[in-house]
């Protein structure tokens, strides 16, 4: 049950709800969201450079285990890649975290229940097995959840930047 409903306004045009681009530098929202950006960083990594240590072909589909996961060259690459990204996150901080977080945690679960049809398939080009997409649907999980703490919630304090920016009247 929705504990609110938003209004169209008058005559079917809709309110847009904005947010200030950042959040106050103390604020504790924003420690949230780096400190989540940045432990899966440093996790996805050290994945993929210990993937790269152990010089496993670039698209192997049987692959390498390392740290209980399979991987290939390829997977390392894109797991730098995503760590570096989510350690650029943890810099910015604020809104941008946040949003970062949620879109790859989203994606971290596409990803999952891809490559679980993908297992047994010719077209495994990442090695993942089914340890790789348990720990894919973990780190979307803990992304999302890093990423929406404080910000979606039927229940947020009024001094929350999101519950004053979605109730402008009330807030004042």
């Amino acid at each position: 049950m929705a504990t609110h409903v938003l209004h169209p306004g008058p005559k079917g045009r809709r309110r847009h709800i904005t947010l200030d681009e950042d959040l106050p530098v103390d604020h504790r929202l924003s420690k949230v969201y780096r400190v989540g950006a940045g432990l899966m960083g440093l996790v996805l990594l050290a994945f993929g450079i210990l993937g790269l240590i152990d010089k496993v072909g670039f698209f192997d589909t049987r692959g390498d285990t390392v740290a209980g996961l399979n991987t290939n060259g390829a997977l390392s690459v894109l797991s730098i890649g995503v760590g570096l990204l989510l350690f650029v996150g943890m810099v910015i901080g604020g809104n941008a975290a946040s949003t970062l977080n949620m879109v790859l945690g989203v994606a971290f679960l596409l990803s999952g229940f891809v490559n679980l049809a993908l297992l047994d398939s010719r077209f495994n080009f990442l090695a993942f097995r089914i340890q790789n997409v348990l720990f894919s649907f973990v780190v979307g999980v803990l992304l999302m959840t890093f990423g929406m703490y404080g910000r979606v919630s039927g229940g947020l304090p009024h001094d929350n930047p999101y519950w004053k920016a979605r109730h402008p009247d009330r807030a004042r």
